[in-house]
């Protein structure tokens, strides 16, 4: 689940981080008076749950509380990557000498937290990733014993040659980490970390995303979720208890668990294709699953073909069939289905699909093939 800035900032403050001031207000009246009571020059930011917000236009200074007053008329309301700003966070501005990035991510290659600085702070960091790597220093933590002060401070050290400064940095990479475990994040960022000329630190951005997993463990921050940040299909999906992923094909794919979502996406690129999105209904499907499940599919309109395919242990090849054909007894899919179901009580779900006009297959290879061909003939 992807937070806010602000919600981040908040985060990081419980933990210790240096977080300069700041409000959020939802009309420009209050980004005057927010001013006012932080004072001195402030920073007004939209919040959206988008990157890019300062090239949109979505980032301005002001020096006084009548110019936050106006930036903040100018932002609200704003589109950045179709998300519209609603709310702008007014924070304390900070004089900048220099900018570093630090980040944590969950790895899956060394199945660790790997925590990243870089002196190339303040900037698109994942442009830096892609055309120069060797900017940004990772070090794998043992999620047991956690970041040592020691591996902090060589951290720190590799952007901060200042002794006092170095130390200060070690610091907030320490509360950074405290705060990406004890908030189960699968992604933690401060960018930038500022110095200040006068030798201060600060966190003046920060990011988070929170692993969907564990946030029966954090009402907290569950309640912090903004539906307008989700597009339609992420809602429904979210609402169905069904796991979405939207990708930029055009094959469908409604599938039970995870590997055989990523074997079937797999397959489709292995025959010419191109997967529309990952898309789970779980291990305990039910006809409304199926249901919720083909109204995002085809809610697409980059989807020409629909691929059903179906692994039935804990889920009856039944309930799906059920599902599907009560789906389109009441909304007619507007491109073509392939069904494949097999395991528990897959007789039963042919039996089902021969009533009604689908292509069904026998094997995945089949199943793939049939979709991928509808999809490119229908393109």
């Amino acid at each position: 689940m992807k937070i806010h800035e602000h919600q981040a900032r908040d985060i990081l403050r419980r933990h210790g981080v240096p977080v300069p001031a700041h409000e959020v207000v939802s009309d420009a009246e209050e980004a005057g008076r927010a001013a006012a009571r932080i004072g001195g020059l402030v920073v007004v930011k939209a919040q959206v749950h988008a990157g890019g917000r300062g090239k949109a236009g979505g980032v301005k200074l002001a020096k006084d509380p009548a110019e936050a007053k106006a930036k903040a008329a100018a932002i609200l309301g704003m589109e950045i990557k179709g998300l519209t700003v609603r709310r702008v966070l007014v924070a304390g501005a900070v004089d900048i000498e220099r900018e570093y990035y630090a980040g944590i991510v969950v790895d899956r290659a060394s199945k660790r937290p790997v925590i990243m600085v870089s002196a190339a702070g303040g900037v698109d960091i994942e442009e830096v990733a892609r055309t120069t790597p060797e900017k940004i220093v990772k070090v794998p933590v043992d999620p047991e014993r956690g970041l040592a002060p020691a591996e902090a401070s060589r951290l720190a050290s590799v952007v901060e040659e200042r002794a006092a400064q170095a130390a200060a940095v070690a610091d907030v990479l320490s509360k950074l980490y405290e705060a990406f475990v004890g908030a189960d994040c699968s992604l933690a960022e401060i960018n930038p970390l500022v110095v200040t000329p006068s030798g201060e630190v600060w966190a003046v951005d920060a990011k988070m995303n929170i692993d969907d997993n564990a946030l029966f463990r954090h009402p907290d921050i569950e309640a912090l979720r903004d539906p307008s940040g989700e597009t339609r299909a992420e809602a429904l999906a979210r609402e169905a208890g069904l796991s979405y992923v939207k990708l930029d094909g055009n094959v469908g794919c409604l599938v039970n668990g995870a590997g055989l979502a990523m074997t079937t996406m797999d397959l489709i690129k292995y025959y010419g294709g191109e997967p529309a999105n990952f898309l789970d209904i779980g291990g305990s499907s039910s006809p409304e699953k199926v249901m919720a499940a083909l109204d995002i599919i085809t809610g697409d309109g980059n989807v020409r073909a629909v691929l059903i395919n179906i692994f039935g242990g804990i889920t009856r090849c039944d309930d799906v069939a059920n599902g599907l054909v009560r789906a389109l007894a009441s909304r007619p899919a507007p491109v073509p289905i392939v069904a494949r179901l097999t395991g528990t009580n897959e007789a039963r779900a042919r039996e089902i699909l021969a009533e009604h006009e689908l292509v069904t297959a026998e094997t995945m290879d089949d199943a793939v093939q049939k979709a991928v061909a509808l999809a490119r003939r229908a393109a």
